[in-house]
């Protein structure tokens, strides 16, 4: 049987030790836990949160205390708004972008927050919306010359489809992909896709050329259908355990593994899965999703695609 390595890494977001969108969940525990707690777990490298240093040389001691590469960092962008031009988010971007660019990571999450709720006590249906070609056209012409920017320096913008912004659903992340040129990678997040709305293997597998990055997290079905239901605000949802690590929930992680290890992806798969703390204790669930993947991983790689 032949089989060829599945050359991806496991790191993991800070987001399962604090939140910095809910500082009540796990704000009060230091940066430093976090990462001697995923570096013992075996994780590679750590997404950036609002704890870490912004300077590139700080960044670098403070990982390379644990031997952690930095896997990428979120940024907050704006080009959803009309008023926002390109020339603006890229003065905006640079601090960040030197920042990740110094530290070897190769992908930026792109986030949009103009007219994003997911931070605000507002149910999920009053997320923001284009409401015509022309809006989404001049989106996606702003994305693409963002991301251009970007990969010129080195860093490939990844956007990040997010519950609560104008890039929630598989029909919008469709339209961006169809709008956008390739420099604009995707950031594949399975539990974002699977509380928007879609399969998560299936909307990997049309989108799979431009999976730049990968987010895993897992989701409890029953607590999303209560958060429509319920009109509950993204926040809410989190609060009430909607997110969880992978192997804790109803995606299909071995699906989703080997829809990329067949299409060759190289990259992170960055365990992600906002949680309370008290409920879901930070090193058992980081243990867990660590585990999970990293058992996939193997058996892929032993099995070859012949599965």
């Amino acid at each position: 049987m032949s089989s060829r390595p599945f050359n991806v890494k496991i790191g993991i977001n800070p987001i399962s030790w604090m939140n910095d969108d809910l500082p009540s969940l796990g704000g009060e525990t230091p940066l430093e836990t976090a990462l001697s707690e995923g570096a013992q777990i075996g994780y590679r490298g750590f997404e950036l949160g609002n704890k870490f240093p912004k300077e590139p040389a700080a960044l670098r001691a403070v990982l390379g205390k644990y031997n952690l590469e930095c896997v990428s960092g979120w940024y907050s962008g704006r080009l959803a708004d009309p008023a926002r031009t390109v020339e603006q988010e890229i003065e905006a971007v640079g601090p960040h972008l030197r920042l990740l660019a110094e530290n070897g990571a190769a992908v930026m999450v792109y986030g949009e927050v103009a007219d994003a709720i997911q931070g605000l006590p507002q149910p999920l249906f009053q997320r923001p919306r284009f409401i015509n070609a022309a809006q989404w056209q001049a989106y996606a012409d702003k994305m693409t010359a963002f991301a251009r920017y970007t990969l010129a320096h080195g860093v490939r913008l990844s956007y990040h489809h997010h519950m609560g912004a104008y890039v929630e659903s598989p029909a919008d992340v469709d339209q961006l992909m169809a709008l956008t040129g390739a420099e604009l990678g995707l950031l594949f997040d399975s539990g974002h896709m699977t509380f928007g709305g879609g399969d998560a293997v299936a909307v990997l597998e049309k989108h799979i050329a431009r999976v730049s990055h990968v987010h895993c997290k897992d989701v409890r079905p029953a607590v999303t259908k209560m958060a429509r239901n319920r009109d509950w605000s993204f926040l809410q949802a989190v609060m009430n355990g909607a997110f969880s690590v992978p192997g804790d929930g109803c995606i299909d992680f071995d699906g989703v593994l080997r829809l990329l290890y067949r299409h060759g992806y190289q990259g992170w798969l960055v365990v992600e899965a906002e949680q309370d703390p008290a409920v879901a204790p930070s090193y058992q669930y980081a243990e867990m999703g660590y585990r999970h993947l990293r058992q996939l991983v193997r058996t892929i790689e032993q099995q070859g695609e012949v599965a």
